[in-house]
């Protein structure tokens, strides 16, 4: 089998064994066998819900202070009572992302010699079958180019492909009507009553085109089916569009033009157009770390054994690493009309039926999605997102006003479609205050990577200088300490004790170690920036002031990195967060040479979680762990987390999931930020950059000894090439797309190098210099 392929021998029974496609706003999920095939159809901006204020019972400073005060008098039990009564809100039309229909296609025939597979390098799903002697094919793609999703059905026999076809929705809300023997056209909205009123959502428009050679095509409006009978080659193409975002009705035409222009431009240059199209971006990065023998196995069996122990499998890692790049590029693309959600651009109905919502989670999912978008070298993808931001800063000045009487911007623990910036209606969960800050901090990593000066002077200084200007205006000064501190608000999701009888557990406090780490941030960047753009130099005091007022970072008594300003016991130390330490990773506040006493806290922090018995075993921490082991250059612990990920935390089609029982899961969830947190992960462990800085293999584990990596990016506009051979460096290769100097890592060895804009440079591995 081709090395970039997801690929198995034996049909898919259900949505979670399928594989997935996309072009940045519509996606599938293919799944069947011989007999049956489905296409799962989602499209990103098929939310329920509505755009709504959601207004807080008080934002006046005077009740805020007064919360205030009860927290820092230790009384938690009434600061947290003010905190419910002023704070949290109440449930409104919030919505979800939903799935929108089932394309089916039934064939009257048996098969064998089966195979199904997703082609990395090409965006392609394949299913090929022997049946009656006739070898078959199935193929379907989505193309960005063209904006649809296409599919052609060959047989090596004339008149061998028979078939049906139909269309059901997955929304109460939802009709699809055959207009001709080879059209359907389907109309539906976006409704449910878990998170909305049943009432409100968007609502969608698509054409189904079946173009048959030879045979014959009819339609059977009372079975609600197109057949095919005995055709040579059949073709199937699927438009589908929203009125989200649309002030008239010509969204409604969309497909309609989407499905002639794809007709007029023909099958082959429509699959050539979308393949030149993804493969400008795939092609950019290449892994190879070696292939064993189990590396020609089905996907699912190579599975099976890193479940079982057998990881002696390094293409694996690389397979799953490319698969996060595909992912990205088939869900977020530059154009995107909203970013990644909580399962991508797919929805396997699952999420959004609980009390969960396919929606953006700002404390670390949504965060999470885009890890490895900068450093995979698909900064275009990170688009969706920055413009997302700048959207949540306008809805975010609003509950900023509202819940608190500050000026700039401020959104807590999840937004939606529409930008919904208020706290969660459950203070205990909802009200951390530095979800939006978390989110924009992506603007800064856009930044860095690229050092785009008019991104930075027109996007990403702006937003967070306003994000800036709610928290000097919100923060307050410690009257113990005398600290500059944030609160109330929670270390996301996580509960502790305080020294009392009766053994309360509590979220609520003043001063969270996440909020300070992410304020100190803010604060450092919109100086330097400032400085860099020469204005604002009132601001530029009076952040070198609040600055000079943040707390440190601490070691609790157990000698743990602390979660919270005072040194609670936690409450739940087998908890799936661990958000303080973004202090590590993503952040760069601690480093094993800059911050070793507090590297080795941190250490402590990861160790004491993962060796708990109860442990809440889910995507995204498994994928933290990796990370965060990678920053601390512990490659063999990150090895063992990224192994767990794909052998315990994945379903058959390396899609990672949240186990059920944990965080009300009542099955196995699909959750994509595993996807790319894994795949982020493994980047940390060959290369790291921080600003003014790179490290070659920071955490090459043993079973990765041998291996090349090409086109990852750096921080100051940079890529980077990696050869290693037996543990060690061979080569490195940079290439300078700005000047600038850095200092260049490997082991013990560093040099200092002025990269000049435009050059190449080898570097051998005791990292003299060759410049080209």
């Amino acid at each position: 089998m081709n090395e970039m392929k997801i690929w198995f021998n034996r049909p898919a029974s259900n949505w979670s064994q399928g594989l997935p496609i996309g072009n940045g706003r519509l996606g599938a999920m293919i799944y069947g066998g011989v007999e049956h095939e489905t296409w799962s159809l989602t499209e990103l901006t098929y939310w329920s819900g509505k755009s709504e204020a959601i207004l807080g019972h008080s934002n006046t400073r005077t009740d805020l202070d007064h919360m205030r005060e009860h927290f820092f008098a230790g009384d938690y039990r009434r600061g947290d009572e003010l905190a419910k009564q002023l704070l949290q809100p109440k449930k409104g039309n919030f919505g979800t992302n939903m799935s929108m229909c089932d394309v089916q296609l039934t064939f009257a025939h048996q098969g064998d010699e089966l195979v199904r597979e997703l082609d990395l390098q090409r965006a392609c799903t394949r299913t090929t079958y022997t049946s009656g002697g006739h070898r078959r094919t199935r193929e379907v793609w989505a193309s960005h180019p063209d904006g649809i999703v296409a599919s052609r059905l060959t047989c090596d026999q004339p008149g061998g492909i028979s078939l049906t076809l139909r269309i059901l929705g997955r929304t109460d809300r939802f009709s699809a009507t055959l207009i001709d023997n080879n059209t359907f056209v389907f109309e539906g909205q976006a409704t449910e009553s878990m998170h909305s009123n049943g009432e409100c959502g968007v609502c969608c428009q698509g054409v189904l085109k079946v173009i048959a050679s030879g045979g014959s095509v009819t339609a059977d409006a009372d079975a609600g089916h197109i057949r095919i009978d005995n055709a040579d080659d059949v073709v199937i193409y699927v438009a589908a569009n929203t009125d989200y975002g649309s002030n008239n009705d010509e969204w409604k035409s969309q497909s309609s033009r989407q499905i002639e222009n794809a007709i007029a431009k023909g099958y082959e240059r429509l699959r050539a157009s979308h393949v030149a199209d993804y493969r400008q971006l795939y092609d950019r990065v290449h892994l190879d770390l070696g292939v064993t023998s189990q590396s020609s196995l089905p996907t699912d069996e190579r599975i099976q054994l890193f479940f079982k122990g057998q990881d002696d499998d390094p293409h694996l890692f690389t397979l799953f690493y490319q698969y996060g790049r595909y992912l990205t590029i088939a869900g977020s693309r530059a154009d995107s009309p909203l970013p990644l959600n909580l399962q991508g651009i797919w929805n396997d109905g699952e999420a959004n039926r609980m009390q969960w919502s396919c929606d953006y989670h700002l404390d670390i999912n949504t965060q999470m999605n885009y890890f490895p978008t900068e450093g995979g070298n698909l900064a275009e993808c990170h688009l969706p997102l920055m413009r997302f931001i700048a959207q949540l800063a306008g809805s975010g000045r609003a509950a900023a006003q509202h819940f608190y009487g500050c000026e700039g911007w401020v959104a807590h623990v999840f937004t939606n479609a529409w930008g919904f910036a208020s706290p969660g209606w459950e203070t205990s969960w909802g009200l951390n205050v530095t979800g939006g800050l978390w989110i924009a901090t992506h603007l800064r990593e856009h930044y860095e990577f690229g050092l785009d000066q008019a991104f930075l002077t027109e996007t990403a200084y702006p937003v967070l200088k306003e994000a800036a200007a709610f928290f000097l205006d919100y923060m307050t000064v410690h009257p113990k300490y005398g600290w500059l501190v944030t609160g109330p608000s929670n270390s996301p999701e996580n509960s502790f004790y305080v020294d009392d009888p009766q053994r309360n557990e509590y979220q609520l406090s003043m001063g969270a170690t996440l909020d300070q780490v992410l304020v100190r941030d803010l604060f450092i960047f919109c100086l330097e920036a400032s400085e860099h753009l020469m204005v604002d130099v009132e601001l530029q005091w009076k952040l070198k002031q609040a600055i000079a007022m943040l707390p440190p970072l601490m070691i609790g008594r157990r000698g743990q990195l602390q979660e919270w300003l005072e040194d609670y016991e936690e409450a739940q130390p087998d908890h799936r967060h661990f958000a303080h330490l973004f202090s590590l990773y993503p952040g760069n506040q601690v480093t094993p040479g800059g911050t070793p006493e507090l590297s080795a806290a941190a250490r402590v922090t990861l160790v004491n979680r993962m060796e708990r018995e109860m442990l809440e075993d889910v995507e995204f921490t498994a994928a933290a762990y990796a990370a965060n082991f990678a920053r601390l250059h512990d490659g063999e612990n990150a090895y063992k987390h990224l192994s767990h990920l794909i052998g315990h935390l994945c379903f058959n089609n390396l899609l990672t999931y949240s186990k059920a029982g944990i965080a009300g899961a009542e099955s196995n969830i699909f959750v994509i930020d595993g996807n790319f947190g894994g795949t982020a992960a493994i980047a940390e462990m060959l290369l790291q950059s921080h600003v003014g800085g790179i490290h070659l293999l920071p955490a090459l584990p043993a079973k990765w000894h041998t291996g090349i990596v090409t086109g990852l990016r750096a921080k100051g506009n940079a890529e980077v090439d990696v050869t290693w051979a037996n543990g060690h460096l061979v080569e490195a290769v940079i290439r300078a797309f700005s000047p600038s100097r850095l200092l260049l890592r490997y082991q013990d060895c560093r040099i200092e190098i002025a990269l000049e804009l435009g050059r190449t440079y080898h570097i051998d591995s005791t990292l003299r210099v060759k410049l080209i």
